[in-house]
C-alpha cells in the first residue's frame, strides 16, 4: 500500500471515529443513542403541543367546565405522560382539516392527534411527508340525511346538494361512489365541522358526508337526533392514525410504540386500575419475562426509544389501555355507543395488534 493510500485510510478512520463520537454525544436523556429534535424540544419546554379537532364529541370537545375530553385528548395525555411523566403537561391546539398538516410542518404541534386518514399521498415524501403511527381507529365515509327526505341510497343524492369539509378525503370518496351509480351531486364546502353541520340543519344542503363516527357524534347534539339517519354504507376504508413530522424518525418511533403499548396493555389485561399491582407482581416474579420487559422492570426497551424504561407504566396509569380509552369516549361507556367492530383486538376478530415488545 502506498504512503498516499495509508494517509487516506488513516484520515477515513479518524473521520469515522469523530462521527461516532458525535452520534454518541447526541443521545437524549434516558435514550441511549437516540437523537430527536422534537423530543429535546418537548423536554426543554416541559410541554407537548398536541393538535386536536376540538369540536367533535367523543373525539375532542370541551366539557361543561371547558376542559377538552375525548379519544384524541386521551392520546395526547398518554403521550405526555409517557414522555414527560405528567399527562397534564400539554397544550391543545385545535386545528382544521386545512391547517393540520401545515401545523405539523411548521413545528406548531409536535403530534397530530386529530382524526386523520392514513393515505399514500399524506405519508409519501412527495406529499405531506408525515410519519403515521399505528392506526388507532378504523372508520369509513358515510352519508347522513333527514329521515323526511325519503333518501335511502346513494342514487337518491342525484343533483342534491351535499355539505362537505374542505381538506378531507370525503369529496373524492363520495364523487367516486356516485360515479359508480351514475349520478352527480352539488358539493357545498366548509372549512370547519360546525359550519358544515349548521348548514345541513338549516336546510342549505340535503345531506352531509364525512366519516360515520363523526356523523354519529355530531348527531348527538341535534335537537331531534332520531330525525336524521345514516345511509349505513361504508363508502371507503378510513384508517385513522396520529401523525408526526417525517423528518424526525426517532420521535415517530416513540409515538408509534406508545400507541402499540395501548394495544398490548389491553391484550395483557393491564388496566389503569391494576397497573400498579401488575407492576409489583412483575417485580416479584422473574418468570414473568414478557411483562417485566413490557413494564420496564428488565431490559431497556424505553431507552431505545429515547423514553424512560417504565414509559408504559406512566402511560397506562394516566389513561388506561386502548379498550378503556375506546369504551369511555366512543363505546358502550359513552353517548356515541359505537360498536368496536374492526377496532377490537386481533384476538377478538378485530384489526388491533401490537408487534412483540422485545
Amino acid at each position: 500500500m502506498s504512503g498516499t493510500w495509508r494517509r487516506r485510510v488513516a484520515q477515513a478512520g479518524a473521520l469515522g471515529l469523530v462521527l461516532l463520537l458525535a452520534a454518541c454525544a447526541a443521545g437524549s436523556e434516558g435514550g441511549g443513542q437516540v437523537s430527536s429534535e422534537t423530543l429535546a424540544a418537548i423536554r426543554s419546554r416541559q410541554r407537548l403541543n398536541c393538535g386536536i379537532d376540538g369540536q367533535t364529541p367523543g373525539f375532542s370537545s370541551p366539557d361543561s367546565q371547558g376542559r377538552y375530553r375525548g379519544f384524541e385528548v386521551d392520546l395526547c395525555k398518554g403521550v405526555a405522560a409517557a414522555v414527560l411523566g405528567d399527562a397534564e403537561k400539554l397544550t391543545y391546539h385545535p386545528v382544521t382539516l386545512d391547517s393540520r398538516f401545515a401545523a405539523v410542518a411548521s413545528g406548531e404541534i409536535d403530534l397530530l392527534a386529530r382524526t386523520t386518514t392514513f393515505t399514500l399521498s399524506r405519508d409519501a415524501p412527495g406529499g405531506n411527508a408525515l410519519s403515521f403511527a399505528p392506526v388507532d381507529f378504523h372508520d369509513g365515509v358515510d352519508v347522513m340525511v333527514p329521515v323526511a327526505s325519503g333518501i335511502t341510497d346513494l342514487a337518491g343524492l342525484g343533483q342534491r346538494t351535499v355539505c362537505l369539509l374542505s381538506g378531507a378525503t370525503t369529496e373524492q370518496v363520495l364523487g367516486d361512489a356516485l360515479r359508480r351509480v351514475g349520478v352527480s351531486y352539488k358539493p357545498l364546502r366548509f372549512g370547519q365541522i360546525q359550519q358544515a353541520f349548521a348548514a345541513y340543519q338549516a336546510g342549505r344542503c340535503q345531506a352531509v358526508s364525512i366519516d360515520s363516527s363523526i356523523l354519529a357524534a355530531q348527531r348527538t347534539g341535534f335537537a331531534e337526533p332520531a330525525a336524521h339517519r345514516l345511509l349505513g354504507r361504508a363508502l371507503s376504508k378510513e384508517p385513522q392514525a396520529p401523525a408526526t413530522l417525517q423528518s424526525d424518525p426517532a420521535w415517530a418511533d416513540a409515538v408509534r410504540w406508545i400507541v402499540y403499548a395501548l394495544f398490548e396493555a389491553e391484550e395483557q389485561g393491564i388496566t389503569q386500575a391494576n397497573v400498579a399491582a401488575k407492576l409489583a407482581e412483575a417485580k416479584a416474579n422473574p418468570k414473568l419475562a414478557d411483562r417485566r420487559r413490557f413494564l420496564g422492570v428488565e431490559g431497556n426497551l424505553g431507552s431505545q426509544l429515547g423514553l424512560s424504561d417504565d414509559f408504559v407504566v406512566k402511560l397506562i396509569s394516566a389513561v388506561g389501555n386502548y379498550g378503556e380509552i375506546y369504551s369511555r369516549n366512543l363505546g358502550e361507556g359513552s353517548s356515541l355507543d359505537l360498536p368496536r367492530g374492526a377496532n377490537r383486538l386481533a384476538r377478538d376478530g378485530g384489526l388491533m395488534i401490537a408487534p412483540p415488545f422485545r
